[in-house]
């Protein structure tokens, strides 16, 4: 199997990433318990594939360090593959007062993990804006890109507001990684302008729901207790809580699956392939279930076809009746900021 040369976008003039970025989230331990061993094999089923393209963070389990652990098994076997992938990872610190030492030695600690020379997307968080040690922590990370430890800074849950402040400070972002889906169009108010005019991209998350948006949830009673086995299931679930209830999720899975019918293809790959389609997003990223589960073929569908006028009224005739998630949150990432 391989991907259409549409399957791919360049992120920055220098770097070409799979428009599908594999999410190493699920390795954190709230997904179940992951084999090493056997999850880096897997990583080297999504490489052959064409999904070239991974999100991680310092704070996901052992993620930074199977990165690391592939690309050791790529020199041995593989090396020409090395310049084929990119991993990107994320910084999240406390907060408090940020020095150059604290925010280098947290960076040559992914550096280590990763065995890499230079990260190639250095997504940044932050918790608490009224703390303004954010942007120290960013002067600090530029002067490290600038000196080749870090090869793009980006950011991961800003608000457009908070982004602006970074860039008016002469910070260079590449990219914001937001929470988009059918079910979240928050980035649709404010954030998916702002960044088309200052030349930075959208990676979303929560695309899919968890999994919720799938054929495994149409027509189905709504799930509570045990059969919310997953933070994913709990957390998006109760997105939708939010967003319209489990009667209006279940018009919207109606209304996807007519439209996927129509292109001969699953209800996750319509909830990606309109994600996708919205201004600023370069990319989605799709949680990888590393050695349990893969659904590589069928994310690769999402390159198969394309969404007319039609396809697109039939699924917003139903987000017009939900709830404005944005006037109920806040703005991108404000659900982890109360």
């Amino acid at each position: 199997m391989s991907l259409p040369n549409t399957a791919y976008t360049q992120l920055t003039p220098d770097m070409r990433i799979c428009r599908i970025l594999n999410g190493m989230w699920q390795v954190s331990g709230a997904h179940g318990n992951i084999n090493a061993t056997a999850a880096v094999q897997s990583m080297f089923r999504y490489l052959d594939a064409g999904f070239v393209t991974w999100d991680l963070a310092d704070h996901y389990g052992p993620a930074e360090d199977l990165v690391g652990e592939f690309r050791r098994q790529l020199v041995a076997t593989r090396p020409a593959d090395l310049s084929a992938i990119q991993a990107f990872t994320k910084w999240v610190p406390r907060g408090g007062p940020m020095t150059r030492r604290i925010v280098e030695d947290n960076i040559n600690i992914s550096l280590r993990r990763m065995n890499v020379q230079m990260l190639d997307l250095l997504q940044f968080h932050w918790w608490d804006y009224d703390d303004t040690g954010y942007l120290d922590a960013l002067g600090y990370l530029s002067e490290l890109r600038d000196e080749g430890k870090i090869r793009h800074l980006a950011l991961t849950n800003f608000d457009t507001s908070h982004l602006k402040t970074i860039v008016d400070n002469g910070i260079k972002i590449v990219s914001n990684q937001v929470q988009f889906s059918l079910v979240d169009v928050r980035p649709m108010v404010q954030m998916s302008e702002f960044c088309r005019q200052n030349n930075i991209q959208l990676l979303t998350y929560g695309t899919v729901g968890g999994g919720l948006l799938s054929e495994g949830y149409l027509g189905q009673p709504e799930p509570g207790g045990r059969a919310l086995n997953t933070v994913s299931l709990r957390k998006y679930k109760q997105m939708i809580d939010s967003w319209g209830g489990w009667a209006l999720f279940q018009e919207l899975l109606l209304a996807l699956k007519d439209v996927a019918a129509k292109h001969d293809v699953s209800i996750s790959n319509v909830a990606v392939r309109y994600i996708l389609d919205r201004p600023a997003v370069a990319g989605v990223i799709v949680g990888a279930r590393l050695s349990i589960s893969e659904h590589l073929a069928d994310n690769a569908r999402v390159f198969d076809f394309t969404l007319d006028s039609q396809d697109n009224a039939r699924l917003e005739g139903v987000l017009v009746r939900a709830r404005d998630l944005y006037r109920i949150i806040g703005d991108c990432g404000a659900e982890y900021r109360r």
